[in-house]
């Protein structure tokens, strides 16, 4: 990857989410899922906003389900990985699992 083709840390976390969610996945259940999962709270226009810029990337696709009446007559906003998310979410587990690979933190914790 390239300069600036990196995720961000909040970027992989709310892939991540959208990954544990599946088909159930709109801005409140992405932001419950990394408040349970990260132990974060989030504002939901961080999560939007995140979920925006993913979409411009091409790594995340939305689409609007019907009305409902519970919700006023208004359409939820669904989101997935579309395939070039799933390649970019798997290149930083591995950028990261090559930079924690062969770390002594015993002699980096002596040093303190």
């Amino acid at each position: 990857m390239g300069k600036g083709e990196y995720l961000g840390e909040f970027e992989q976390i709310v892939m991540i989410a959208l990954a544990h969610l599946g088909e159930n996945a709109y801005g409140m259940t992405i932001r419950g899922e990394i408040e349970k999962r990260a132990g974060r709270s989030v504002s939901i226009g961080a999560v939007y906003a995140t979920l925006d810029r993913l979409e411009r990337k091409g790594y995340v696709a939305s689409w609007l389900a019907d009305p409902t009446a519970e919700r006023g007559g208004k359409a939820k906003r669904y989101f997935s990985l579309e395939p070039a998310g799933i390649i970019a979410i798997q290149r930083a587990r591995e950028m990261l699992t090559n930079m924690w690979e062969g770390l002594d933190w015993d002699s980096h914790m002596r040093t303190l």
